[in-house]
């Protein structure tokens, strides 16, 4: 059901190798460039000086607009960077269209309805995930690796728990627009737009490419603990598009799964909210199985609804 249309040689099933090579080249080249672009201009944006940022750089947030400068150099050189990699894949190597008049005519108000209420139920689900996940241990030959595996995902959440220490309503909006927005545009644009349907016909298979875009997408983030939750959600908003042919349900799925993360966060830290949804212990059986029940049962409902609405879209096409 995912749509990309291109005709270019390098596209063909022969050349995957080369494709995925030069994506993969044209990414890393892409989002290191923008990155370099968004660190220079911190210190005039955000009155930073160089040994504001080496500190940053270093783990010392003790710095003044420390959080806003680092949201910026995330939303300009990961957000928005995924949006410019795939643009130029699609404009310049592969020469290839997502048809977007198709897309956006298998947008309507029951489908983002059901969106919303999978997109809780995974989140409910997605606890027990995370829990599961934090108590992974390796053989022992491997002790150092998760030694190694354990100080990353230490520095990361430090990283994460600064980042999202909003203390300012201007601070949250920021954080919802470059982690919720933009991350949920550009991650769904590449992974599930551009990816996932390469995948799907190197193997033939739309689950086997699913998941393995779902894969690639957890893997890229670094986090070992946290992968298997986002491997899940992954393949969550793989299934929204490879079942109604539209990127824009996966983004909605995306960008409300993160925006409400945030808001949680906030209002947790603001003592509104008793909860610490950043422990890996903080999940319940209960809400996890009624997650899952939600997940299952709004999938059923919403493949469903979209073959009929599908199988008549393209007869009109």
């Amino acid at each position: 059901m995912e749509i990309y249309d291109t005709q270019a040689e390098i596209a063909s099933r022969k050349n995957w190798p080369l494709s995925l090579v030069s994506i993969t080249l044209l990414a890393f080249g892409i989002l290191v460039m923008l990155q370099g672009i968004a660190v220079a201009l911190v210190p005039f944006l955000f009155q930073l000086t160089v040994d504001d940022l080496i500190g940053l750089a270093s783990g010392n947030f003790d710095v003044p607009n420390g959080r806003m400068a680092l949201l910026f150099v995330q939303g300009l050189g990961s957000g928005l960077g995924f949006w410019v990699v795939t643009w130029f894949v699609l404009r310049f190597l592969e020469k290839a269209d997502l048809r977007w008049e198709r897309q956006w005519a298998r947008v309507n108000g029951k489908n983002l309805a059901i969106v919303f209420v999978i997109t809780l139920g995974g989140m409910l689900f997605n606890g027990l995930l995370m829990h599961w996940n934090a108590q992974l241990q390796l053989p022992g030959f491997l002790s150092e690796v998760e030694v190694w595996m354990k100080e990353m995902e230490v520095q990361l959440m430090e990283l994460t728990n600064f980042l999202t220490d909003f203390q300012s309503i201007p601070e949250l909006l920021m954080g919802i627009l470059v982690i919720g927005v933009f991350a949920g545009i550009g991650e769904e644009l590449f992974f599930r737009g551009l990816i996932q349907p390469k995948m799907q016909f190197y193997f033939r298979s739309p689950h086997l490419g699913i998941w393995v875009t779902a894969f690639v997408f957890s893997a890229i983030h670094v986090q070992f603990f946290g992968f298997l939750p986002r491997m899940f959600l992954g393949a969550v908003f793989g299934y929204l598009y490879h079942y109604t042919g539209s990127l824009v349900y996966p983004i909605v799925g995306h960008t409300l799964n993160n925006a409400l993360t945030l808001l949680l966060v906030y209002f947790a830290n603001q003592g509104l909210i008793e909860i610490d949804i950043q422990s890996t212990y903080a999940f319940s059986y209960p809400a996890a199985l009624v997650g899952f029940l939600v997940l299952i049962l709004g999938f059923l409902y919403f493949k469903k609804v979209n073959r009929t609405t599908n199988e008549k879209l393209d007869e009109g096409v």
